[in-house]
């Protein structure tokens, strides 16, 4: 098996490597791509040392599976001529989301639709992947009808150049700007771009990827996004309206029996999910589970993930291992 990972030098590249090495990915030979300013870098995997190539040469190596995280720009351009020489392609940008040729997969939900022929498969965006998670077997059980959610997203999801902006603010050092603000004891309700219609782009993925994920476009997502001073990982207040009443004992006892999602809501001894808790695994935790009181067939509840794992990388690599293991590449 022939592995390309495509941004290996960025802060998800770095986390797809050690999540593949943790998860024992069955790789006979990597190779380590990046842009051409990285090319000839030195990164370690599994303690063999490994020299950074450029995208010519890794699609000259034909890999039987390219891991990208480079970019939109990046995946839009290259992605289609690693597919052209027979490499599938799990993307993690944005490029291919909602491509109406392009599968947007979340393995423990939608992987049974992949086939042999998709060549470009797409990562979602990390938000929507914690938040479909938790939602996938309520809405198997009770049919959603709108949901609205907003976000509390780390600095980590913006990438390197905001961390450091974190990093200095704390230590009251001047440095390079991120955010058109300040982050510390801050919080900026602008992640990404904003649209015509007044919500970001962030937001606009929140709305569409779910009913995509799902095949599904009876229900509606209204978001918003906003950007808080954390490290890591990414919390989520989601309520959700049904179309059919449920029980609030059935509905954690559906989230515990979800592969990937593990239960965190007893108010009893303070125990909900927190981000500083979710770093660096891979699980989707919920809590703070409970009824809305102003509507009918409504829940509310919480849910925060490691945004560089289950919200990229750890998902991008479970999308791989299910091609392998049904030898689809």
């Amino acid at each position: 098996m022939k592995v390309a990972v495509v941004g290996a030098t960025g802060m998800v590249g770095e986390v797809m490597l050690k999540v593949l090495a943790e998860r024992n990915f069955p790789i006979t030979e990597l190779l380590l791509v990046a842009s051409e300013r990285s090319v000839g870098k030195k990164l370690k995997y599994k303690g063999v040392e490994h020299t950074v190539i450029g995208l010519s040469d890794a699609v000259a190596a034909k890999p039987d599976v390219a891991i990208f995280s480079a970019g939109g720009d990046t995946s839009t351009e290259w992605a289609p001529k690693f597919a052209a020489v027979g490499t599938t392609v799990v993307d993690n940008s944005s490029a291919w989301r909602m491509d109406p040729t392009k599968k947007l997969i979340v393995p423990e939900i939608n992987a049974n639709e992949l086939t042999a022929e998709d060549k470009i498969i797409a990562n979602p965006n990390c938000s929507t992947i914690q938040m479909v998670m938790a939602l996938a077997p309520l809405h198997n059980k009770y049919k959603m009808k709108r949901v609205v959610v907003s976000t509390y997203q780390s600095v980590s999801g913006t990438g390197v150049k905001a961390v450091q902006q974190l990093e200095n603010e704390i230590a009251g050092i001047k440095g390079e700007m991120a955010y058109p603000y300040p982050i510390g004891r801050n919080a900026l309700p602008h992640c990404d771009v904003f649209l015509e219609n007044g919500y970001t782009k962030e937001e606009m993925k929140l709305a569409q990827e779910p009913q995509k994920i799902f095949n599904d476009r009876t229900f509606s997502v209204s978001a918003t996004a906003v950007r808080i001073p954390t490290a890591g990982g990414h919390s989520e207040s989601v309520n959700v309206e049904f179309l059919n009443d449920f029980d609030l004992n059935e509905v954690r006892q559906l989230l515990n029996n979800t592969p990937g999602v593990t239960v965190q809501d007893n108010p009893d001894t303070n125990t909900y999910p927190m981000p500083i808790y979710a770093h660096d695994k891979d699980e989707v935790f919920v809590g703070r589970i409970r009824r809305d009181e102003t509507q009918r067939n409504t829940l509310n509840m919480w849910i925060v993930a490691d945004n560089l794992r289950k919200g990229a990388a750890t998902n991008a690599v479970q999308i791989a291992e299910y091609l392998v293991e049904n030898k689809l590449v």
